[in-house]
């Protein structure tokens, strides 16, 4: 995966295509939601049960890739997510490579949801270069269920992505990628070994707890969690302290859902060290984005958190290290 190019051109094709033939852009999710809901069933190009790895490698076209991964919850309000990123990936595209933050980029979408009760609870795309990306996002079940509390499994997505990925920007250069996981509550405690059988298909002898997936994804990852400042569960405070405690100023907290792709792109070039904020917030004024200051009050935290470069083989700093500063 990952040797095709991006084409904005063939974005709005598809786009205007779509639009004439009254097309959602998620037909998958129209045709899957007609039928009763125990039919409901993940993509097969989503389905995580038996997948062994989701590979974000290197080739001839794109020889120095870096892993980028956007996770978004799917249920309740959160289900506008890929419908703003559908909308705005040439935004993202073009900020990375025209703005030169990253040489490489290779992109993998997925939804999470509520295993305790939802039909399609994890659903995790392909590492992508090129347009392929549309595919996925197409492909997605917006469930939009969920269990009615303050948590959804997050968790098991986590624990995907720290098992069943591989990176050669980690392999090779010894780099980790970026992990965006977009969502508004907290994750369950644990990593629930039934919920890994059923849902994934490995074979666990016991529950894996949160911060033990989470020390092991970020081996691999720079971990950030987006949360909506208008959601209900950012108002009552819960949420918002249970992802500082467990990620710190990795918590990047959004007046708009709409800048998700704007502000994955300006973390990724400040972890790159390809810009400063100040710079970041320029290049989407010149790309005509109106979300500069929604991403400026979003990052600046991140911004003044992330001091020095530091090499390091371990995880110091778990629940506050800043972006892309750790190199394993």
């Amino acid at each position: 995966m990952g040797s095709s190019s991006w084409s904005t051109d063939a974005h709005h094709a598809r786009r205007a295509y779509q639009a004439s033939a009254g097309s959602s852009g998620f037909d998958y999710h129209d045709d899957v939601t007609s039928a009763p809901r125990d039919q409901w069933r993940a993509h097969p190009s989503l389905d995580p049960r038996g997948v062994g790895v989701r590979e974000s490698r290197d080739s001839d076209a794109h020889p120095n890739s870096l892993a980028v991964s956007v996770l978004f919850d799917v249920t309740g309000s959160m289900g506008r997510v890929p419908r703003a990123l559908q909308t705005k990936l040439p935004d993202l595209f073009g900020l990375l490579l025209r703005r030169g933050y990253v040489a490489d980029p290779q992109i993998l979408f997925g939804a999470v949801g509520d295993a305790t009760c939802d039909r399609v609870p994890l659903q995790v795309g392909q590492f992508e270069s090129g347009n392929e990306l549309e595919d996925d996002l197409g492909n997605i079940v917006l469930e939009g269920g969920g269990g009615g509390q303050t948590t959804e499994s997050y968790e098991l997505a986590m624990y995907f992505m720290a098992r069943h990925t591989a990176l050669d920007c980690l392999e090779k250069r010894g780099r980790r990628g970026y992990l965006f996981i977009v969502g508004d509550e907290m994750a369950y405690g644990s990593v629930k070994a039934r919920e890994v059988r059923d849902v994934i298909g490995d074979d666990l002898d016991e529950d894996v707890t949160l911060p033990a997936i989470l020390e092991e994804l970020r081996r691999k990852y720079e971990v950030y969690f987006l949360m909506p400042t208008g959601s209900h569960h950012f108002r009552n405070g819960r949420v918002r302290e249970f992802w500082e405690r467990h990620l710190g100023q990795n918590l990047v907290l959004l007046d708009d859902l709409d800048a998700v792709c704007e502000t994955i792109a300006v973390t990724v070039g400040l972890g790159e060290e390809a810009i400063d904020l100040e710079e970041g917030l320029r290049d989407l004024a010149d790309a005509g984005s109106d979300q500069a200051d929604v991403v400026g009050r979003a990052l600046r935290p991140l911004a003044r958190g992330r001091g020095a470069v530091a090499t390091s083989t371990g995880l110091e700093g778990l629940a506050g290290d800043g972006p892309g500063v750790d190199r394993l």
